[in-house]
């Protein structure tokens, strides 16, 4: 990959123009060899509004406690993740990607008074089995100090791979030691409210069955970011990160199942279908060595 050129923003981009952008773009096709364009953008000086964070902290269960929760920087971050995606050569339909996978370091926690300035940017496309991935990086800091970074990975599905056939893994067995949650049909109303990710598909079932679902799916983010609400007493005050693998779509409202281990250097995590088998998520929290 080239050097990337990084843009100054003034302001967020406004969440409206890039859904907008994004419906007008909905036809785009990779092509046979995609490349992604050698752009960033940055945004300086972001500071705090207590009324967005006090609305995040609540739809996804943070207890206020003066330090931003870890997974609140992606609202800084996601407008211009969507904006990278509006680039003139962005090769893929934003409407159509998968967020598959997603990694967040705190590298110590960030006060709410700290103001921030984010940088994105894209890379890593790789050609893989039924399409391509790629990421949107993402790295924060403050008077100079790199606090946080991202990386978010999307799919986009071409057809095609997967010739042969998998073997048939044995039946798991349910999650014991779990916490049930009921997640309300209009969380994700809600937190693309906070958020702005407003994708048809989180918000009612009719408007979910147009893009191919029985009814509105959660985010995966929100599923992220509940998972670590519930651990926000036991999340390391030093460097560490959290990994994500997203399974399963969540078709909400549901039941559903958290389960929590300990391991040596951190500890694993899963949210479950309410019978506890079928995986929404599976998550790594890791100390930072060094």
């Amino acid at each position: 990959m080239s050097e990337v050129t990084f843009r100054e923003l003034r302001n967020p981009p406004p969440m409206v123009v890039n859904f907008a952008k994004a419906v007008l773009r909905a036809t785009v096709k990779p092509g046979k060899n995609p490349t992604l364009p050698d752009v960033g953008l940055r945004l300086n000086d972001v500071a705090l509004d207590e009324k967005h964070l006090a609305a995040y902290r609540k739809v996804c269960g943070f207890a206020a406690d003066g330090k931003l929760p870890v997974t609140y920087p992606h609202m800084h971050a996601f407008p211009l993740h969507m904006a990278l995606m509006m680039t003139d050569g962005f090769p893929f339909p934003a409407m159509g990607l998968v967020h598959v996978r997603n990694s967040i370091t705190q590298y110590r926690p960030i006060s709410e008074k700290e103001q921030l300035n984010v940088k994105c940017y894209l890379g890593n496309l790789t050609k893989v089995d039924k399409g391509y991935e790629f990421s949107i990086f993402t790295s924060i800091s403050t008077g100079g100090e790199r606090v946080w970074e991202s990386e978010s990975v999307n799919f986009f599905r071409t057809g095609g791979g997967g010739g042969s056939k998998k073997k048939e893994a044995p039946k798991p067995e349910p999650a014991v030691n779990t916490v049930e949650w009921k997640v309300p049909g209009d969380t994700g109303r809600r937190y693309g409210a906070v958020s702005g990710d407003r994708n048809p598909i989180h918000l009612y079932p009719l408007s979910a069955k147009l893009f191919g679902f029985k009814r509105q799916i959660a985010h995966g983010m929100w599923s992220k970011a509940r998972c670590l609400a519930e651990l926000q007493n036991q999340l390391p005050d030093t460097a560490y990160t959290v990994d994500v693998q997203f399974k399963l779509p969540m078709f909400i409202p549901a039941t559903v199942k958290f389960e929590n281990t300990e391991v040596k250097g951190g500890s694993d995590f899963r949210l479950l279908a309410k019978d506890g088998i079928k995986p929404h998520l599976a998550g790594q929290i890791r100390k930072v060595e060094g």
